[in-house]
């Protein structure tokens, strides 16, 4: 069984309709019968899944009810390993079907989604408000120093002890009762908000232009993938750009057409917020205030004191403490990059002031100016074929693990690779999956998920482990060119997923990535390290046409230009996260979100040439994604990597004494023990965040 707290998490993602049908036909109620037990796509329907929902709850409960009913005293085996073990056919569905409605919808699985959210909420709070269950798994609890047992069961009971603590079993029925409508409205709003965001990107403003001089500035290829958009829509002959990263940010850098820019970014960050049917404003006051709701029932002031008690940061002081120590030298140093802009501007003879939608264009010009290189320089050199061998090239170095493509292997869409993961021994060890194009029926973003978790309590499972991201189309040489920014992403996705497919628990609700979400993000932030390497670069960026390796100077131009545009990176990420926190630390109701969100932001001193880097109403992480008052966890785990590299940047980059420490300590123990302590194991001591400051280049300030 997922931990409880996961189970609950996932709720939040997406589901719809109910068909009777004969259970033999549906892949979920039988063995897979496939290599490696991987879900046969070809053969699932959408059909499929409120069926096998519907009877995986049923099971789940039965086994539940057998569990209670046990007439053995209770024990580690036959309450905490048992519950464990519940939940297999629920764990199959939901595992397919979060995935694909994250990456691969459609109409009737958006209905799916709005049907079965609050049917898993229920679910989720059935068990866990279970008095009679609790009683077994408090009996293990109040007796586990004397059941011998290992850290990594240890670890179990106590983990599972605290999901039940924290999901309110202790209330009274009343409150139970409040709690569970609570959850479930929830979970509903939060697959509505994710609806509505997808919507409004998809489906909203559009910016069109029929003028080819319109187009001046943008580099050839990305003229060429808004033409192939345009097409797909039934407007030959013109150019089209949608309101995402993808599109948006290449128009922002290249486009030479100021109005046309704020256009493009005005419909960026109105996503949500067009008082139409997609408006998101009224789902984040209602989101906000039920937490708090539920926080009070919980015996917590905020949703910021329920969320962070079950974290490595523990309270909102530390939170507030890290943000400020980065915040102050990153505004200084945004406020210099903003001076430095607009004299550009001046020199240029421009008679305007900078705004945010200026801020990719000139401080493109001043890179190129400062350091003699442009981003659709280099991006020849970076395929995303070759990069992601390169990604697979350190991993092999590092953990002593190879990747072998397979093409013969289940799965969801013919553009997607998978990938065999081996050991030294010739043993695969785990599947991985890349589904990275852009398309219109894929989340935003990038993210890494599983089909399946690692264990080896009843019998060993491998992983199998997905990366999305929402990389550009292929250009007319059917190659995908990527930004540095996006080979970062690969990377960072590529920690993930190593993080999955390194696990080494014994129980699944302790593998892999199932830790808390201040160190979720350490794994795979400590993976981007290696994307600037030089040595690293050197291996796998090489031009698309020629094979040539990138050349000296052109390498050297991009680690100088490293810190460059740290103080707008720092300042939208930090301003973000201190808007998170402010909707999660409240204690009434908020009357207008624009209003409490200009408030908040201004009381920070954020410039007006600077914007969140997520605004409210598409802020996906926190009203769908299960980052509520954690998306602060990025810093803090930046402050784990920035510290974690220090050995590497000292000895070697794949000095192995150091590689294997961090192999058995952070990538493969999941969370079978206390996280700061397997920090320690590996590091010698807790972080200092004086690397990250010299990091991003905030050392001086």
């Amino acid at each position: 069984m997922k931990n409880l707290s996961t189970l609950i998490l996932l709720t939040t993602i997406s589901f719809g309709c109910t068909n009777t049908q004969d259970t033999s036909m549906n892949p979920f109620f039988t063995e897979y019968g496939t290599p490696y037990q991987i879900p046969p796509f070809e053969k699932i329907k959408e059909d499929h899944y409120m069926p096998a929902f519907t009877q995986g709850m049923k099971e789940q409960l039965e086994e539940i009810d057998v569990i209670t009913n046990d007439p053995e005293s209770p024990s580690f085996e036959n309450t905490i390993v048992e519950l464990e073990r519940t939940g297999e056919t629920l764990d199959k569905v939901s595992d397919v079907f979060f995935n694909l409605v994250s990456s691969n919808t459609n109409d009737q699985m958006d209905s799916i989604a709005a049907e079965v959210t609050p049917k898993l909420s229920a679910h989720s709070d059935a068990i866990s408000l279970n008095k009679k269950l609790f009683s077994r798994i408090s009996t293990v609890y109040a007796q586990r120093n004397d059941l011998n047992l290992n850290t990594e069961q240890m670890r179990l009971v106590e983990e599972t002890y605290k999901d039940f603590i924290r999901s309110g079993v202790q209330l009274d029925e009343s409150s139970m009762e409040k709690l569970t409508k609570i959850n479930q409205e929830l979970s509903s709003l939060s697959v509505q908000f994710d609806q509505n965001l997808l919507k409004e990107t998809n489906e909203g403003f559009n910016l069109i232009i029929e003028d080819e001089n319109q187009l001046e500035g943008l580099p050839d290829d990305f003229r060429d993938q808004a033409a192939k958009l345009a097409e797909s829509e039934g407007l030959s002959g013109k150019w089209v750009f949608k309101p995402t990263r993808v599109s948006m940010y290449p128009f922002l850098t290249y486009s030479t057409q100021r109005d046309l820019r704020e256009k493009l970014y005005t419909s960026y960050v109105k996503r949500g917020d067009n008082d139409n049917e997609n408006d998101n404003k009224d789902l984040a006051i209602k989101m906000a205030d039920l937490r708090v709701q539920r926080a009070n029932i919980l015996g917590y002031d905020t949703h910021a004191d329920y969320v962070l008690e079950d974290t490595m940061a523990q309270n909102i002081g530390r939170v507030k403490n890290l943000l400020d120590q980065v915040w102050e030298p990153g505004l200084a140093r945004a406020k210099k990059e903003s001076e430095e802009m607009q004299e550009l501007i001046q020199q240029e003879g421009g008679n305007f002031k900078l705004a945010a939608w200026d801020w990719w264009h000139y401080s493109e010009k001043i890179r190129q100016l400062k350091y003699d290189f442009s981003e659709e320089e280099i991006k020849p050199y970076f395929s995303e074929v070759k990069v992601l061998q390169g990604a697979f090239d350190v991993a092999t170095r590092l953990f002593d693990i190879t990747f072998h493509e397979r093409f013969d292997l289940p799965k969801y869409r013919d553009n997607i690779r998978t990938f065999e993961v081996k050991n030294l021994e010739g043993e695969v060890i785990g599947i991985f999956y890349t589904d990275y194009t852009i398309r219109s029926n894929k989340g935003g973003g990038a993210w890494m998920n599983t089909f399946r978790s690692q264990s080896k309590f009843d019998g060993i499972q491998i992983p199998l482990v997905m990366n999305t991201c929402n990389f550009p189309p292929p250009n007319e040489d059917g190659v995908v060119l990527l930004s540095f920014g996006q080979v970062t992403t690969l990377f960072h996705e590529f920690g993930h997923a190593l993080h999955g497919l390194l696990s080494d628990a014994t129980y699944p609700s302790l593998s892999g990535t199932n830790v808390t979400r201040d160190y979720v993000e350490f794994p795979s932030q400590m993976m981007e390290n290696w994307a600037r390497e030089p040595e690293v670069i050197a291996n796998y960026a090489k031009h698309f046409q020629t094979n040539e390796p990138i050349p000296l100077e052109l390498l050297d131009k991009i680690s100088k230009a490293s810190k460059f545009n740290q103080g707008f990176a720092t300042t939208e990420y930090v301003a973000a996260s201190y808007l998170d926190m402010a909707w999660h630390t409240l204690e009434d109701k908020v009357e207008d979100a624009n209003v409490f969100e200009r408030q908040t932001l201004d009381d920070l001193g954020l410039i007006p040439e600077i914007a969140s880097r997520y605004r409210s109403t598409y802020f996906a992480h926190i009203f769908a994604g299960g980052y509520s008052m954690g998306y602060y966890s990025y810093l803090w785990t930046e402050v784990l990597e920035a510290d974690a590299f220090e050995p590497f940047k000292e000895k070697g980059i794949f000095d192995k004494e150091t590689a294997d420490k961090l192999k058995k300590y952070v990538y493969s123990a999941g969370n079978t023990d206390d996280l700061m302590t397997q920090y320690v194991r590996y590091r010698g001591a807790e972080p200092k965040i004086e690397p990250l400051l010299k990091k991003r280049g905030l050392d001086k300030f």
